[in-house]
């Protein structure tokens, strides 16, 4: 069984709107214009020790509560915070200002967590 997660894939519209988000914000690394072997551009982003594969299509139509989650720094949940000011994306604060939540321009849902990891949030259930 695998150990880590390899990537995860996301249907965009606009693979490099996504990627130029993601970088302006989150300080991914981005590697464009990928060919898959079968004749399709693909686009690349890396960030929190995750690559993200966006591919064009048509993303969720809407959102259900689904989101992929990223702990960080207080620090950094503040400069990402006044980074996503500058981009045309919902954004907000929860949880005492500990958590940013964000979605990108096709409704997937993102959130940034300063509150502690999940091995602490966790740690009375987890067993030895």
């Amino acid at each position: 069984m695998g150990t880590s997660i390899g990537h995860i894939a996301l249907i965009v519209r606009d693979p490099a709107r996504t990627a130029e988000l993601f970088a302006g914000v989150l300080g991914a690394q981005v590697v464009a214009d990928c060919p898959d072997g079968g004749g399709h551009s693909q686009t690349f982003a890396k960030f929190g020790g995750v690559w993200f594969l966006l591919r064009q299509g048509e993303g969720p139509s809407c959102r259900n509560g689904d989101h992929i989650a990223f702990e960080v720094s207080r620090g950094q949940l503040r400069d990402c915070a006044d980074k996503l000011a500058t981009f045309d994306v919902e954004h907000f604060m929860a949880r005492q200002d500990t958590a940013l939540y964000f979605t990108d321009y096709d409704n997937h849902v993102f959130e940034l967590d300063a509150g502690g990891t999940m091995d602490e949030a966790l740690s009375g259930f987890l067993r030895a």
